[in-house]
């Protein structure tokens, strides 16, 4: 019980942190408006579903004639606050969706690092420890040096990468039904440092998309869109649920695999289902942002230090600080007379914050 007394006040705490820094960065812009001006905005859009209508249509596959169920929902505003339709656009059509996606993103890209962190038992480790953020990159980079017809184009070419690369570094490393950690750790350098050539070599051929695939590398947030946060907030929250799920187990695997074997734990299992939902949820969120570092890094270890090495608590506090962070590291971006992508402000701030723990020898073993 003290456990979940815990994990809800910090999680308490941190939410009303996020709101007030998603709150703060909304008021940042050209167009000045007010925090309370941002609330009465954010308010209105708030729309609730009164209705559900279902239809049948009919597709064709070939000359078939294929019929298939749409929903048509039906919905309510309960706000109406009284602000101006510039304003609102501004907020809820411009500000809106990049602020919410970056919380997304720096949600997923923290709950990721906190799990592979605790599963390689490792502080220096995180999301891209096993290839994913190289795969995406070249997924991403290959669309622009070779257009090709697929369903959301470049969002869909790195969620793909991003997985292929993952799958591949599992299934090198994975030998008579099982997986060695330090095998996996190995398995996932080479293959980053195989697709960073791979990389290196589709930038060669880029053309006039050379600038457009080096800001994807670098990690952004400008072109973000109310469809890319309704596509990656459903994997967010399913697979961070998964994760922490077996919160506990990770606690049993930091005593090392025999042990938790002893104790009960199926540690190739866990092992796949935490390399899976880690992996996934980093994917999504690298397919719609870029390539962003340290956040998946420093969020974890930095919250570790508050409140300490239980994952039950650890993963959602993680998750909500990471959130926040990147939301905030975006407003600092674009908040200067000239945007910069995030990914060069997440590496400004986390490279001598983590030196500097360093220094301070507060980098532990786990």
């Amino acid at each position: 019980m003290r456990i979940v007394a815990r994990t809800a006040l910090w999680s308490a705490v941190l939410f009303a942190v996020l709101v007030g820094t998603v709150l703060t960065s909304a008021t940042v812009g050209p167009a000045d408006i007010g925090v309370l001006g941002v609330a009465k905005a954010m308010l209105n859009g708030v729309a609730l579903p009164t209705s559900l209508q279902v239809d049948v249509a009919t597709g064709t596959i070939g000359s078939a004639g294929i019929p298939f169920p749409t929903l048509d929902f039906g919905y309510t505003t309960p706000f109406d606050f009284a602000v101006s339709d510039t304003d609102q656009t501004i907020v809820t059509g411009v500000r809106m969706p990049r602020i919410l996606l970056g919380a997304v993103v720096g949600f997923s890209l923290a709950s990721a690092g906190t799990v592979m962190q605790g599963f390689f038992r490792n502080p220096m480790a995180d999301p891209s420890i096993i290839g994913v953020s190289s795969g995406a990159a070249v997924g991403a980079v290959a669309t622009m040096a070779v257009p090709l017809a697929i369903p959301f184009g470049l969002q869909t070419a790195a969620f793909v990468g991003a997985l292929v690369a993952a799958g591949a570094v599992y299934a090198i490393a994975t030998e008579d039904g099982r997986t060695p950690v330090a095998t996996l750790l190995l398995a996932g350098v080479a293959i980053q440092t195989f697709l960073g050539a791979v990389i290196s070599y589709l930038l060669l051929h880029t053309g006039e998309g050379l600038n457009e695939a080096i800001v994807w590398l670098m990690g952004h947030l400008s072109r973000a869109t109310w469809d890319d946060v309704t596509v990656t907030l459903p994997v967010a929250v399913v697979l961070f649920a998964l994760l922490l799920v077996y919160a506990r187990d990770l606690n049993v695997m930091l005593l090392g695999e025999e042990d938790a074997h002893a104790l009960g734990i199926d540690v190739e299992r866990t092992k796949r289902l935490l390399l899976a939902g880690s992996s996934v949820i980093t994917a999504a969120a690298v397919a719609v942002a870029g390539v962003i570092g340290f956040v998946g890094l420093i969020v974890p270890h930095t919250m570790r230090l508050v409140v300490g090495p239980d994952h039950r608590i650890l993963l959602p506090v993680s998750a909500l600080a990471g959130a926040s962070f990147l939301v905030a590291a975006d407003t600092f971006a674009r908040a200067g007379p000239v945007e910069v992508p995030v990914g060069i402000v997440t590496a400004a701030i986390g490279a001598p914050f983590f030196l500097l723990l360093l220094r301070r020898k507060e980098v532990h073993a786990l």
